[in-house]
């Protein structure tokens, strides 16, 4: 992902990327007071025509392979598409949170993402489970956010999975935090959508995480 503040002439994918082997996955990764990043670049929406080695769908999960036992979670953000960068991630990972806004068009989004998820489960990685769909934008006091909570509860199903209890609440703040090269965590940490952020990662990481450490690297990446 590409992050405000963050050096681009090293990253993932860019003029020295780690995908093509022109520099390291741990030179390239930097360290923040928030945790380890590693960024992307804009030349990373035009990589897919790249993507044509033999085992292309392997190409994130090799890398990352070498940096994982220093953590105790990476997390991947992927491109709102269905291609092969997607699937590089898909291949990567162990779980994924499916986040969707309350909306028509973004159920419709997800559930074409169930084709893919089979197909990589089936071709790549067997283990790959779909940990929860998380709602954004959520208005209880809508109609449509109640109908598109019903209708992402069957598609959950279908995943095998949950539409997470938890859902994250609209909040100008968070459309106004990026603006400031914020999170909304830190931008305005009292807000209902932060609160409802940190519950998910309660939920998924578990509430004593992170624990104390002798080090001061963050184990977030």
């Amino acid at each position: 992902m590409a992050v405000s503040g963050i050096s681009s002439s090293k990253s993932i994918y860019g003029n020295r990327n780690v995908i093509t082997g022109s520099c390291s996955i741990e030179r390239a990764i930097s360290h923040t007071e928030y945790g380890d990043i590693l960024a992307s670049d804009i030349m990373l929406s035009t990589a897919e025509v790249e993507f044509t080695a033999p085992r292309r769908e392997f190409m994130l999960s090799q890398q990352l392979d070498v940096v994982k036992p220093h953590y105790d979670f990476v997390i991947i953000d992927t491109p709102p598409a269905l291609n092969i960068l997607t699937i590089n991630a898909y291949v990567a990972s162990t779980g994924l949170i499916v986040p969707m806004e309350a909306e028509v068009l973004s159920l419709v989004g997800v559930s074409q993402i169930q084709d893919t998820i089979e197909t990589v489960r089936k071709s790549f990685n067997p283990d790959l489970k779909v940990l929860g769909i998380l709602l954004n934008k959520y208005d209880r006091r809508l109609t449509l956010s109640r109908e598109i909570l019903d209708l992402a509860e069957s598609v959950a199903e279908q995943l095998g999975s949950q539409v997470f209890h938890t859902k994250v609440r609209r909040s100008v703040s968070v459309a106004m935090a990026p603006a400031h090269g914020q999170s909304v965590l830190t931008y305005q940490p009292g807000t209902k959508a932060a609160a409802d952020l940190r519950k998910i990662v309660d939920i998924v990481a578990g509430p004593s995480f992170p624990a104390s450490r002798p080090a001061s690297r963050s184990k977030w990446f």
